[in-house]
């Protein structure tokens, strides 16, 4: 016992030693959590590869779910930043390894056949866990469920993850993220078949959103890229970058309900 208070007296007197005297007796109000976002991924590989490249690669997440069973790992403390957005804007901030908590999902993505690209659905399993792990994310760092977004929303000329089979709907009756209200849709895209709005519009209603594209007032090839991966997420039996009345709609629907 003597030995152990002769050590515990030595350590404090260690720390007086320096000098330094912190005071934190008055937190400021002006402030919130760093974690703004919460995106979604794939990993295109399977567990054993996506827990080697996760964990040894070039690439990192806070959590991946696993497939059969739908185990969650934890690779990286929130209070760390995880290595999975790249370059990536949402909103007008960049680089979003800073602001937000990556999630991975064991899923191959897809496979191109000779009769087409064949994409995977998730498991009922990871769903669930997804969910949970969500709501919990969520109430300790009170983010939006706007803030709850995909891969290919950050980077939509590069990335596809989640992928069309990915359930945001499902997510959004949780209230894990937003959706167009159907009826409202039908009503504005009835609206949009007879004055179709212009590319420049889109442009504008698509940056509102949140994506980074540029207003050239063009259908340029990024302008398409961002296109698909706004349909890919909320109208996703087609999502070809094309614009149309029902897009026009939904974007405007859910601009509204901001």
């Amino acid at each position: 016992m003597k030995k152990l208070i002769t050590a515990l007296l030595l350590l404090t007197l260690a720390g007086c030693s320096s000098g330094l005297r912190i005071d934190r007796n008055h937190p400021s109000a002006n402030q919130d959590s760093r974690i703004q976002f919460v995106v979604l991924h794939y990993t295109n590989a399977s567990l054993e590869r996506s827990l080697a490249l996760l964990t040894h690669g070039e690439v990192s997440s806070h959590y991946l779910i696993g497939d059969g069973p739908a185990t969650v790992y934890q690779l990286v403390d929130e209070n760390r930043r995880a290595w999975h957005a790249g370059d990536s804007q949402w909103q007008g901030r960049t680089w979003l390894n800073s602001s937000s908590i990556g999630i991975e999902i064991v899923n191959p993505g897809y496979t191109d056949t000779p009769n087409g690209r064949v994409w995977h659905p998730y498991s009922e399993a990871q769903v669930q866990a997804l969910i949970a792990l969500l709501r919990d994310i969520v109430k300790r760092n009170n983010i939006d469920p706007r803030h709850i977004i995909g891969h290919s929303d950050i980077a939509p000329l590069r990335k596809l993850d989640p992928g069309p089979l990915f359930p945001w709907k499902r997510l959004a009756d949780a209230g894990l993220g937003i959706w167009p209200d159907a009826t409202a849709v039908a009503r504005q895209q009835a609206y949009f078949a007879v004055s179709p709005p212009t590319i420049g519009w889109y442009q504008q209603q698509l940056a509102r959103f949140g994506y980074a594209i540029e207003q050239t007032g063009e259908l340029d090839v990024a302008t398409r890229h961002v296109i698909a991966a706004f349909q890919m997420r909320f109208r996703p039996q087609r999502f070809d970058g094309q614009p149309d009345a029902q897009t026009a709609a939904m974007l405007q629907v859910l601009n509204r309900k901001r």
